[in-house]
């Protein structure tokens, strides 16, 4: 019995990059058919990007469009916007993530498929919600996050160092992605219901602003009283009227921070992560494990609340206890006693590390030829009863045949398409 949660959806995929190709993604990991269009003889801009290899499609590209089928179309030309027409017609899904005002010029608005496909759940991904001031700007990665809280809120506090700082993780990117998967899957289980497809509009902005949920309670508790107990500026430094940077404090009221480890001299990684928890039991096992009993009597550290105002001294000095210790060894060592720890890993670790190639946290691909096997992320949750396929990714255009044949299209209209230019590039003019 196929138990693909999708089996029998059909999406066509109007993204390209990375934030509308990771919502496609994961709607073909669970099960959907996932038809990608493709400019005729450009496709994905991440095809060719950051490339490897000049002649293979770039680890980026193949990380985000595994198991899809690719239609190369030019939706500009009439051929192509026919071709389009019939494909939304018997789609369940539609998503772009093209610049604002770019799909209702092409004709394929959320007003227009949905006269073409009222069953047809339509998903956009923008930079910013249309109420926002900034909705007309051109909406990268960063811009997200410096427009949604997180590049002020994250880095240092003081000293060189002390600049807005995005995030390594794709806030604003895989993120939105994610979001816009909730939404369409919303939108499928409402369709149900009603019998009618819905508009999804996803922005970037909101998706990183919805990751920096605390922050906004950080901002509320500043309004409130003027500090913020868990930072590591308090108690002995004053607070602006918005949220700082708090380097590496966990970020609600335990303390939590990164601590040099054996070898940090020469690798950038030898780190460990440590949080002391407010409770009195969780405390005292950390204190013993520590070997810092003294804490237990000495009213600086023996409660929460004082804790909080010597966490500088607590800083110093679990820093002295990890520094000649592995990052492993300290995490064997506290996580005995319950407390919570965790060793920086590297990239290079994390994809080293053979207990994770478990079928869903990271999968290996065989994507056959000069490529051959590549890595990448899979579907982040398990489902019970169901376990995902990672197959490899489409080469450009490479189901055009078979896509436009299942929709009755004869030999000779897919030849004329590619003369004509609607799915293979225009030839070059004569000399």
């Amino acid at each position: 019995m196929n138990t693909a949660p999708l089996q029998g959806i059909k999406v066509i995929d109007f993204t390209e990059v990375q934030s509308g190709p990771s919502c496609t993604q994961l709607l073909a990991w669970l099960g959907a058919e996932v038809i990608k269009i493709e400019r005729p003889g450009v496709g994905d801009a991440t095809r060719n990007e950051l490339q490897f290899d000049p002649d293979c499609p770039s680890y980026y590209f193949l990380q985000l469009n595994s198991d899809k089928k690719s239609l190369a179309l030019d939706a500009k030309t009439p051929d192509g916007k026919a071709i389009l027409t019939k494909l939304i017609a018997g789609a369940d899904v539609f998503i772009e993530n093209l610049h604002p005002g770019a799909m209702d010029k092409l004709g394929f608005s959320w007003e227009e498929v949905h006269k073409i496909n009222p069953r047809c759940v339509y998903g956009t991904i923008k930079g910013f919600p249309l109420s926002s001031k900034y909705k007309d700007l051109k909406a990268y990665e960063p811009v997200a996050q410096v427009t949604a809280g997180a590049a002020s809120t994250t880095g240092w506090w003081e000293g060189p160092d002390d600049v807005p700082t995005q995030s390594g993780a794709a806030l604003g990117d895989s993120n939105t992605g994610m979001h816009l998967t909730i939404g369409i899957l919303a939108a499928l289980m409402q369709r149900e219901r009603i019998g009618e497809g819905s508009f999804i509009y996803q922005s970037m902005h909101n998706a990183c602003l919805n990751l920096c949920r605390i922050k906004t309670r950080d901002q509320l508790t500043l309004d409130r009283i003027g500090y913020l107990t868990q930072f590591p500026q308090y108690p002995d430094q004053k607070f602006g009227d918005f949220v700082p940077r708090s380097g590496n404090q966990e970020g609600s009221g335990v303390l939590g921070w990164t601590y040099k480890c054996k070898g940090w001299e020469t690798d950038p990684n030898a780190y460990v992560y440590v949080i002391l928890q407010r409770g009195e039991k969780q405390f005292e096992l950390a204190a013993k494990a520590l070997g810092f009993e003294d804490w237990l009597t000495n009213p600086d550290f023996n409660t929460a609340d004082a804790r909080d105002k010597h966490k500088q001294a607590i800083y110093e000095r679990i820093g002295k206890w990890t520094i000649d210790k592995t990052k492993y060894e300290v995490t064997e060592i506290l996580s005995k006693a319950g407390v919570p720890v965790g060793p920086v890993l590297s990239t290079k670790e994390i994809m080293s590390d053979e207990s994770l190639y478990d079928g869903n946290t990271l999968v290996k691909i065989n994507q056959g030829g000069k490529i051959g096997e590549f890595v990448t992320v899979g579907v982040p949750f398990t489902i019970s009863n169901y376990q995902p396929v990672y197959g490899p990714c489409p080469t450009l255009g490479g189901d055009t045949d078979e896509v436009l044949t299942s929709l009755g299209y004869t030999a000779d209209e897919q030849a004329r398409f590619k003369a004509n230019g609607t799915t293979a590039p225009m030839p070059a003019p004569a000399k």
